[in-house]
């Protein structure tokens, strides 16, 4: 055994030496070699498949009037908050990794609308873009704006979607009419059942909300006897004689309405505590729409990430082994020439 072993040593030996001188005598032709096995092998594409943290969201944009307000910027100039809230997602866009979907829907009146089912971003980036750019205020079909009852409509829609998306929800928070807290809508998600993400957009100080036709031209802003100023049932509801109050109406005490400004309705500002709120009865986060950076940071978070299964091709590694090995044979006459000098 003993001598076998030692036969076998002196082989490899040998061979090592052997193919050590070769290389040595030929080394352009090893390279050129081994460059055309891995640029052959890059034709073949291999690959593995490793587990890598993807998204999916179905992102839902808030297309009530008052997002038509124009209290953001965008290159130093006003632009209404949807279209900075566009802006920022088409640039989000860029930065979700390949192998993540997104989806797009709007919310008007009391529910979200699916659009677009998530598809992946890469292979259909431009046609997310184009119909993210379509999106526009003249696709709200009531003056309404029930926010509660548009994340709980939001919610449904990625229930429903295969692989249960993220929601992303965009949106001032400015309920309309005016939401009373002792009546609340109350709903039977449970917490975290869907991962999600509040986006509030808009300024803190109220502006003017403008007004618009149907097809969108401009008729000046809401003035305050043309906006319900206080929640329906705090007005009380009318008895058999006229002017009487029924006794259990309680519309005298009632607390303002979350994030109101009885009087000031027809004025709109960012309604962030409201928002905070809605975000932590459904389990989800709340981000603040500043810039286009902080959002696609906020949509790429650990906690809306999935892992899934992601093949990772070989073969830009292989065609640059195998650029690196013609440069090696390129570079080598030049350092012998450069030696012989010395």
């Amino acid at each position: 055994m003993r001598g076998w072993s030692r036969v076998r040593a002196a082989l490899r030996a040998s061979l090592y030496t052997s193919v050590r001188a070769s290389f040595r005598a030929h080394a352009d032709r090893w390279l050129l070699v081994a460059a055309a096995l891995a640029l052959a092998a890059s034709f073949l594409n291999p690959g593995v498949s490793l587990m890598r943290p993807r998204f999916e969201h179905v992102v839902v944009l808030d297309v009530t009037q008052s997002m038509n307000v124009t209290d953001t910027q965008l290159d130093g100039k006003p632009v209404s908050r949807l279209a900075f809230a566009k802006h920022a997602l088409r640039e989000s866009l860029l930065q979700l990794p390949c192998g993540s979907k997104l989806g797009w829907a709007i919310f008007t009146e009391y529910r979200s609308y699916l659009l677009l089912a998530p598809v992946e971003v890469c292979a259909n980036l431009r046609e997310l873009r184009s119909t993210l750019a379509q999106i526009d205020t003249r696709m709200a079909w009531a003056g309404n704006s029930e926010i509660a009852k548009g994340v709980h409509s939001g919610i449904g829609i990625a229930k429903q979607l295969p692989g249960t998306p993220s929601l992303v929800f965009i949106t001032d928070g400015q309920e309309a009419p005016p939401l009373n807290p002792r009546y609340r809508p109350a709903f039977d998600d449970k917490p975290g059942e869907v991962a999600g993400l509040i986006v509030g957009v808009g300024d803190l100080l109220p502006s003017p909300i403008p007004k618009t036709d149907p097809q969108g031209r401009p008729l000046g802003f809401w003035r305050a006897d043309e906006v319900m100023q206080t929640d329906p049932r705090s007005q009380g509801r009318g008895a058999s004689v006229g002017n009487e109050a029924l006794v259990d109406d309680r519309a005298a005490d009632a607390a303002p309405a979350l994030g109101a400004v009885p009087g000031a309705e027809h004025l709109s500002a960012l309604r962030e505590g409201y928002l905070r709120l809605l975000a932590g009865e459904q389990g989800m986060a709340f981000h603040r729409l500043e810039t286009a950076p902080g959002l696609a940071a906020a949509m790429s978070s650990a906690a809306l990430a999935r892992a899934t299964a992601v093949r990772v091709e070989g073969r830009f590694a292989l065609a640059g082994l195998a650029l690196c090995l013609l440069l090696a044979r390129c570079v080598k006459p030049l350092l012998r020439g450069l030696t012989l000098r010395r």
